[in-house]
Parts: structure tokens; sequence; C-alpha cells
């Protein structure tokens, strides 16, 4: 998709997927402006130090995702948002549970009317693979954000506007995740198990972008994107960064799940089926599903069908593991 002379914004700029994204835009397309709207003033600092992000095309806005007449200032002439700032940890969810409603659910629908007051074209929302079928509060809060974005199509009124949504697993060495917590811990010879069964959907930062660049350029608007993606055991990520290390079996952490799903049954039935990816449809109908299909080649899976960590046809091996943390983790990493 050609961004070129384009306004965006990215809510949530700072964090691990913010800064790829604004680092990819850059890189690739002539944009008019980039805006960074986040909370944390610091972040903001040293991201505009950064090498990678020194360009007189990049906004730094502080606001909050609560705050509807700051994001309102912001979007003033933006061409496409797109919306990643959320509360993302679960213990914190759980424990602080409307703060994680404050910031994902109502900041949700406040991203959502200053798009459509300002005149924005498209806004694509990252999603997580906890908002299928949630058990913990951040998933059930991802689950509303996203069903707020999908009914956005339907009272956009006279705005041309598309709202759409990117669900994935995840993200390799993102911050609080399983690798960077066993790369530390190996240090100590012991690495703490959550459950020997458990499995997990594996996407990398750069798969991450991919995928919110093909929802801007092919959205209709209240299609939730979800890719075909690999998945991994814990047991062989354990293997991976420290074969020698003794394995302590902690427990399941409360609103954790042994295998996370990324599309339900009950979500199966409006899946068409795309190379590389699966797009869950709108279930109150927006637009022709026939024409979607065959516009982009898709295909309506059959009665049946769901997307899960632990029935998934693709996996990463304790190899795979090691070279991909070779390359978007730590170069110099080797087994211990």
């Amino acid at each position: 998709m050609n961004l070129d002379g384009t306004s965006i914004l990215v809510t949530g700029g700072t964090g691990s997927f913010g800064k790829q994204f604004i680092k990819t835009i850059l890189r690739n397309h002539s944009v008019r402006r980039i805006i960074v709207f986040s909370r944390d003033e610091l972040k903001q600092f040293e991201m505009s130090m950064d090498p990678d992000f020194q360009s007189n095309k990049i906004r730094y806005f502080i606001g909050d995702v609560r705050d509807g007449s700051r994001l309102m200032h912001a979007m003033e002439d933006v061409d496409y948002v797109i919306h990643a700032a959320a509360l993302k940890q679960v213990p914190a969810a759980e424990y602080n549970p409307f703060e994680a409603i404050k910031t994902n659910v109502l900041g949700a629908q406040n991203v959502i009317e200053a798009a459509i007051a300002r005149g924005v074209k498209k806004v694509v929302a990252l999603s997580t693979d906890k908002a299928a079928a949630p058990i913990n509060l951040y998933g059930a809060t991802k689950l509303c954000s996203d069903k707020l974005f999908v009914a956005a199509n339907n009272f956009r009124g006279r705005h041309d506007i598309k709202f759409s949504v990117v669900r994935y697993g995840n993200v390799m060495g993102s911050r609080g995740s399983v690798i960077p917590f066993f790369l530390e811990k190996r240090k100590s010879g012991v690495l703490p198990i959550t459950d020997e069964r458990m499995t997990r959907f594996n996407i990398t930062l750069e798969e991450g972008v991919s995928l919110v660049m093909l929802a801007l350029e092919k959205s209709w608007g209240g299609e939730i994107f979800v890719p075909k993606i690999p998945s991994y055991r814990i047991l062989d990520v354990a293997e991976a960064i420290s074969p020698g290390s003794s394995r302590n079996v902690v427990g399941i952490r409360p609103g954790e799940k042994l295998h996370e799903e990324m599309i339900t049954e009950t979500d199966g039935l409006n899946t068409v089926e795309f190379d590389g990816y699966y797009v869950i449809i709108p279930s109150t109908p927006i637009w022709n599903v026939d024409e979607f299909k065959k516009e982009f080649g898709g295909e309506l899976r059959e009665y049946g069908f769901s997307y899960a960590s632990n029935t998934n046809s693709e996996w990463l091996s304790v190899k795979e593991l090691r070279e991909l943390i070779r390359e978007h983790i730590d170069s110099g990493f080797s087994p211990a």
C-alpha cells in the first residue's frame, strides 16, 4: 500500500510494535508525518534520541487514550490511525480490573469517536489471541475492544471510514514475554515452567507490522485479520535457551490458559481463509461476502473450524527457536 503523502497516528507509539511500525514506515514510505501518541514522556524522549527515529516527519504527542478531547486534537488532519495502546499485563489487569477497562475499552471507544469526527480514512486496532474465548480480564477487555471496532462500521454514517482489527499471538522478544524472561533466568540455572503442556503462537514484530499493512490495504471494514503463524511448546523454548538448566514447575498463573486460540469454533463459522492469513468477517452483514471472497481469492471455512496453538499444523523446532532468538532478540545468543 502506498502511504506517500499521508499522515498517520499511532497510539502507544513508543511500545515495541509502535517503534517497529514507525521504523518500517519511515524506511519504505514518504509520509507527510507520523504522530506518536503515548502517555510516557521519558519513552518519547528516549525514542526521539534514537538514531532510527531522527526524522522531521515525527511528531510526539503526550496523551492518554482515556482522554477523548486530547485524541480529537491529535487526530486533526490524520489519514490513518493504528491503535496499539493498551494495558497488556494479565496479572496487573486481574488486580486492577477497572483500570484495564478504562484504557482498553473506554479508550477504544474514544479512538473510534475521534477518528469519525476527524474524518480519518482507516483505523486498524491491534488485538490478541487472549481475546478469543477469554478467561482473564485482559482478554475480555480486548474482546470488548474488538467488538467496538467491528461495530463502529455500523454507525459511521456518511463518513467514509473503515475500522478493522488484527489479532495475533505472542510477539517474540516483547517486554514481559517468555523468551526474555528465560534468557534472564538461565543465569540462575533454573527455569520456572508454568505447565509442561503449555503451547503458544509465535509472531515476530516484523510479521505483526506486515499484518497491519495488509489490513490497511485490504480491509473493507469490520474484519478481524488473523495470521497463519507457528506455535511452540514451552519445553522447547526452555531447551532452546538453556538445555542444561533445571526445570521448576510453578503452576499456571491466574487468568492464564494452557493453550491459546485465535479463532474459536463459533468464529469459524464466519472465517474466510486466504494464503497466509484468515479473516473473521463481521457477523452483522456490512458488505457482500461473496464479492469479498472473489476479490481476494478466499474460501469460507467449513463448520467446526477453529485455530488454536495446540492443534496448529506448524510448529517451531528447538533449532528454529534458537535461530529466531539470534535474529530478533540477541545476535550473540548461544544456548547455555
